[in-house]
């Protein structure tokens, strides 16, 4: 090919603009006071400009809207959209005209075209119209490629393309926190409660339209922001849920094993999958977004071998009188124990009844109530402490303190005339 051969010139022009809402005029208004030198002047020019608000003329905010003079940011989780015109500038009828539009990213290539069948003809000053939707995924460096090829009158065969470069921008920074919790006296397994973290680090406000955890199979879920009042909820953020740029809003959900899962002691222990969130929001002039975290893990609390609970205690009782409670032991190992029971005092708490007892054989996952009787010397709030238990299989023994706390109160009064 000769250097000094020129560009060839194409019959058809590739016109690519991306679609995006407008933004609303704004304007810098001057104005000086009665007394200065210009007078009512810069009033009158601010009156007189059909872009100012009538009656609010100092409003930076005008009655216009603004079409997007560039590219603009786009970040995860909105819609990409972007108008794809080919003109015909040329005098001749071009045929088979085939428009194609990919989007690479750094991980894979898709294909936006609407069809990938070539139009027959287009005449002299026609052009072939197309509108590309995509929901952005990906961060990072995305590549917009438009590919025209086509046939002139004289059975000549043509190719062009242009590449369109634009970043994708992170619109939140999404951090999360598990809290494990007791959920009740009787229960296998432990609450977990979930706090998120959702900070806005874009340069405009978001209105949060939507947060919601989808657990998976394994729990349930309840949502802890809202308060209760009268008979509908209202949110802890109150009616208007804007995020304004760099602020920082907390959720808290609280997950809890179904009943078929929570059953099995076995069953939820390690790394299990706690579901994931589901963030939508709108940006000024109600463009949508939507990101959906990767599945959330949490580290299960290990409770050894054997894991003892309780099932009943009560919540206060009297100096030096005996109370019973009602212990459940859990085999939790993947084998069979054979446990003896031994209960040693503490300086408050006294336990009733034979230490060394025999409790039998315990499958795994299984469980076994067992009803004991203690009390305590010291008034206040004591721990209940001093439990041991020793599987003779294999000659280990587990020790267990703090198990519960319950509040210890003198019953005697004195009464002065």
């Amino acid at each position: 090919m000769d250097v000094n051969q020129a560009k060839q010139e194409h019959l058809l022009a590739l016109k690519v603009m991306r679609l995006t809402k407008p933004t609303l005029f704004t304007n810098l208004p001057v104005t000086c006071e009665d007394r200065d030198l210009p007078g009512d002047l810069f009033g009158q020019l601010m009156r007189e400009d059909p872009s100012t608000i009538k009656g609010a003329e100092a409003l930076m905010l005008g009655e216009m809207l603004t079409l997007p003079q560039n590219f603009g940011n786009i970040f995860l989780g909105e819609t990409f959209s972007s108008y794809i015109s080919v003109h015909n500038d040329s005098n001749q009828v071009v045929k088979d005209i085939l428009v194609k539009a990919d989007l690479q990213t750094s991980s894979q290539r898709l294909n936006l075209s609407a069809s990938n069948s070539a139009v027959a003809e287009l005449k002299p000053e026609c052009c072939i119209d197309d509108v590309i939707h995509h929901e952005v995924k990906e961060i990072g460096t995305h590549i917009l490629v438009c590919a025209v090829s086509y046939t002139t009158h004289y059975g000549e065969k043509l190719y062009f393309r242009k590449f369109f470069k634009f970043q994708v921008l992170k619109p939140l920074d999404v951090k999360t926190k598990f809290y494990n919790a007791e959920s009740d006296l009787s229960s296998v397994t432990d609450e977990v409660f979930l706090e998120a973290q959702i900070q806005n680090i874009t340069t405009s406000p978001m209105f949060m339209e939507k947060v919601s955890l989808e657990p998976s199979m394994m729990y349930n879920v309840s949502e802890l922001n809202t308060v209760t009042s009268g008979d509908q909820g209202e949110s802890t953020f109150g009616k208007m849920s804007y995020l304004q740029p760099m602020d920082t809003r907390q959720y808290l959900y609280c997950l809890k094993p179904k009943p078929e899962y929570a059953e099995k002691a076995g069953v939820i222990k390690g790394v299990t999958v706690i579901g994931k969130l589901d963030i939508v929001w709108k940006t000024n002039l109600g463009e949508r977004g939507r990101l959906q975290t990767s599945q959330l893990q949490r580290m299960a609390p290990g409770y050894g071998d054997i894991r003892l609970s309780l099932e009943m205690i009560p919540d206060t009782v009297n100096l030096e009188e005996p109370f019973d409670i009602i212990c459940k032991i859990t085999n939790c190992s993947e084998r069979t124990m054979d446990l003896v029971l031994e209960m040693c005092n503490t300086r408050s708490i006294h336990w009733c009844g034979i230490s060394g007892r025999q409790l039998g054989k315990l499958s795994p996952g299984a469980f076994l109530s067992l009803p004991l009787t203690v009390l305590s010397s010291v008034q206040g709030l004591q721990s209940i402490s001093g439990l041991r238990l020793t599987d003779t299989f294999l000659k280990r023994t587990y020790e267990y303190d703090d198990i519960a706390q319950v509040c210890v109160v003198c019953p005697y009064t004195s009464n002065e005339s």
